[in-house]
């Protein structure tokens, strides 16, 4: 397979401005509506978060309180590993991809080649540029940690037909210390009315939060990557808060058919 010298944007200008300064403007303004609704974290740094994909005008304002989270830890997170399902090809386990960086209207983001390569030998991790060309459930997390973080590295995962333990087995090779953190991109339930959407992500969320693992992708469509994360989560005493939870109906769209979306921090047993 050739390398990309840089994988560029897929859904800029639909899901996220495709301008730079109207992006950072817009990314900026969440990340501050983030931090105005919510007291600061009483938690310390996390070592992984659950964020929502959809386009920043239903899903941003979710996925922005878990951003900003980060900013404290600018200095000291130099690595992200990023997971979300597939939803345009089809594969078999875990892809990367085989490239140089990825790209966003605010620059690129170099991949952590060493890490990739590590990631490879794993049976279930194999190197699939098709997997990432349209995808948007990784693309729409990249603005955000640009925003954040300073310098850091990228090792990006679009989860195919894969098991939780296979995850896990990803995340334990990648896992490290604090200058790695953990990124899953997740929406909930799709497309059910409001009330009964409500019903639905909130025995979701309580799932998550009591590290029970995922039956079916109706209550999340990043199930499979979830599912990783409690893995290791339950191994390594991890300790999950809730920092928000709403659905498109609250955020920009009707409440006939609504998304849920959540978003969660993990800390490890001495940051809790």
């Amino acid at each position: 397979m050739e390398m990309q010298i840089s994988r560029p944007p897929a859904v800029a200008g639909m899901f996220y401005p495709a301008e730079p300064r109207t992006l950072a403007g817009e990314v900026e303004a969440l990340l501050a509506q983030a931090r105005a609704a919510s007291p600061a974290p009483t938690f310390g740094q996390p070592k992984a978060l659950i964020a929502p994909h959809a386009g920043y005008i239903y899903s941003g304002p979710v996925a922005a309180s878990a951003y900003a989270c980060l900013v404290p830890y600018a200095q000291v997170i130099r690595r992200v590993v990023l997971l979300g399902p597939c939803h345009r090809v089809a594969v078999r386990g875990l892809a990367v991809p085989h490239a140089q960086s990825f790209s966003t209207p605010l620059g690129s983001i170099p991949l952590d080649q060493s890490a990739i390569a590590a990631a490879l030998e794993l049976p279930q991790v194999i190197a699939h540029n098709g997997a990432h060309a349209q995808e948007h459930s990784l693309e729409v997390h990249l603005p955000f940690l640009q925003a954040t973080l300073e310098d850091f590295t990228l090792v990006p995962f679009a989860v195919g037909y894969a098991t939780g333990v296979e995850v896990a087995e990803v995340l334990e090779l990648l896992w490290d210390g604090p200058e790695t953190l953990i990124v899953i991109s997740s929406d909930l339930s799709h497309y059910h009315p409001y009330a009964a959407a409500q019903r639905l992500d909130g025995h979701t969320v309580n799932e998550i939060l009591h590290l029970h693992l995922l039956h079916d992708h109706e209550q999340a469509c990043g199930a499979t990557p979830i599912n990783g994360l409690i893995e290791v989560a339950r191994r390594r005493g991890l300790v999950p808060h809730l920092l928000d939870l709403r659905n498109s109906g609250d955020t920009a769209g009707d409440k006939s058919q609504v998304v849920g979306y959540a978003s969660f921090a993990f800390t490890e047993p001495e940051h809790a």
